[in-house]
């Protein structure tokens, strides 16, 4: 089986601006000791080729493509979602000076289907099954997320490579006459997505696709831009197709692809909505990531690192410690309330299972890092009078809660989040 250079590029991308972003001194956490370090959401797979998501990035991914979902299918009444494979019917032309690595790429290759670069052709397969549910009337969209194939740009070694990418796509019919509204409306609407997530919302924006660099068949297109700190990077690409790649997906059967808009019956125009979503956590990392600074009263300055993710974003919603006291007894308390979270959908972090001693700054200091919304600490107070201690973390405020008000107090926190 061909070896791909999987991921090479999302490696790339996390690695170079990281260190452009950070400097040593400022990778340096003084409170605590402690060095900032993503390898917890995105790391190298061990070949050094490779990108890989650690415990933190899965489940932050796993939140971004949540919010996705939600937004572009669950809120939206005329988007449907749809699952095919991942290979398609188009054949590509390999070009490589490498006579080893062509062989085996022919080898893939010489079958009729081949791995797809884009979740379009899915799209537009389903579109004939799709018009009997939907009565044959526009507009409408079909969505999917899945894993596509890219080539690599060409490197040292690495010619004839592709990298996985993770995508998530929205293809929309509609009338000729309404495509240039829809496809302003979902630029718009895009970009207040991106937006809505981040710390520094000017960091995205939108821009048209020149007329030298459209895509085959578009008669426009529009970028979703992100501003990382080793330049400019797209993140989605809106194209409009008009109805070319429909006729020639269905061999130019205009009968069975005629559909109602108003009184009318047309061909619908197509408009692909194509975001490269491992690309859009690297974006979100990098524009949460915050620089803090505290002077002390002995006039010491201390640095630190919040990783400021959205809370509906945030893979760690609260982190459970325990302080001094009788420890079995604490411990109790932390395993009801971690059990409490777990069946709320709140996911936590079991702090009080380190048997290794750390003070309450460098514990801070460390969640931080990892983005955590909250830490609740438990301690023979709690035993007492079942009072506990929160600690925010975008404030750094600490304030004292009853044990019984905690989740409800998370669930409403999160919940009022969603809807900024």
């Amino acid at each position: 089986m061909l070896t791909y250079c999987m991921r090479k590029r999302l490696f790339l991308l996390s690695r170079e601006p990281l260190k452009a972003a950070v400097s040593p001194q400022q990778r340096r956490c003084e409170s605590g000791g402690s060095v900032l370090d993503l390898q917890h959401f995105v790391s190298s797979g061990g070949t050094g080729r490779r990108s890989t998501y650690g415990p933190l990035g899965t489940e932050l991914k796993r939140n971004v493509l949540q919010q996705w979902w939600t937004a572009v299918v669950s809120l939206q009444p005329q988007v449907f979602g749809i699952s095919t494979p991942c290979s398609s019917t188009e054949r590509r032309t390999l070009k490589t000076e490498d006579g080893e690595a062509l062989g085996e790429q022919l080898k893939l290759f010489q079958h009729d289907q081949s791995l797809r670069t884009s979740l379009l052709q899915g799209a537009l397969e389903q579109f004939v099954p799709s018009l009997e549910l939907l009565n044959k009337k526009l507009p409408f969209g079909l969505a999917e997320i899945g894993l596509c194939y890219q080539p690599e740009p060409e490197r040292a070694g690495t010619s004839g490579c592709f990298s996985e990418v993770t995508k998530a796509s929205l293809v929309w019919f509609c009338s000729f006459r309404t495509s240039s509204q829809w496809l302003d409306y979902w630029a718009r609407q895009r970009l207040q997505w991106w937006r809505k997530f981040a710390l520094g919302p000017s960091d995205f924006s939108v821009c048209d696709v020149l007329s030298e660099e459209l895509e085959e068949g578009a008669s426009r297109g529009v970028k979703v831009l992100y501003q990382f700190p080793s330049g400019s990077e797209t993140l989605e690409t809106l194209w409009s197709f008009g109805d070319t790649k429909l006729l020639k997906t269905h061999h130019g059967s205009r009968a069975k692809l005629q559909c109602r808009e108003g009184r009318t019956s047309v061909v619908p125009h197509v408009l692909s909505v194509s975001a490269n979503m491992d690309k859009g956590v690297l974006a979100f990392l990098y524009n949460s990531l915050q620089p803090v600074q505290k002077v002390d009263s002995k006039q010491r300055l201390h640095q630190r690192k919040v990783l400021k993710l959205h809370p509906t974003l945030a893979p760690v919603k609260v982190a459970l410690d325990m302080g001094r006291g009788s420890t079995s007894e604490l411990r109790q308390v932390c395993e009801g309330l971690l059990q409490e979270f777990l069946e709320a959908g709140i996911y936590s972090w079991p702090g009080y299972l380190d048997s290794t001693y750390s003070s309450m700054q460098s514990l801070h200091a460390k969640y931080d890092e990892m983005g955590v919304l909250f830490t609740v600490l438990i301690t023979d107070i709690t035993l007492e009078n079942g009072l506990l201690m929160v600690r925010n973390r975008n404030t750094t405020v600490k304030e004292t809660m009853h044990i019984s008000e905690i989740k409800q107090f998370l669930l409403k926190y999160i919940s009022a989040a969603e809807n900024i």
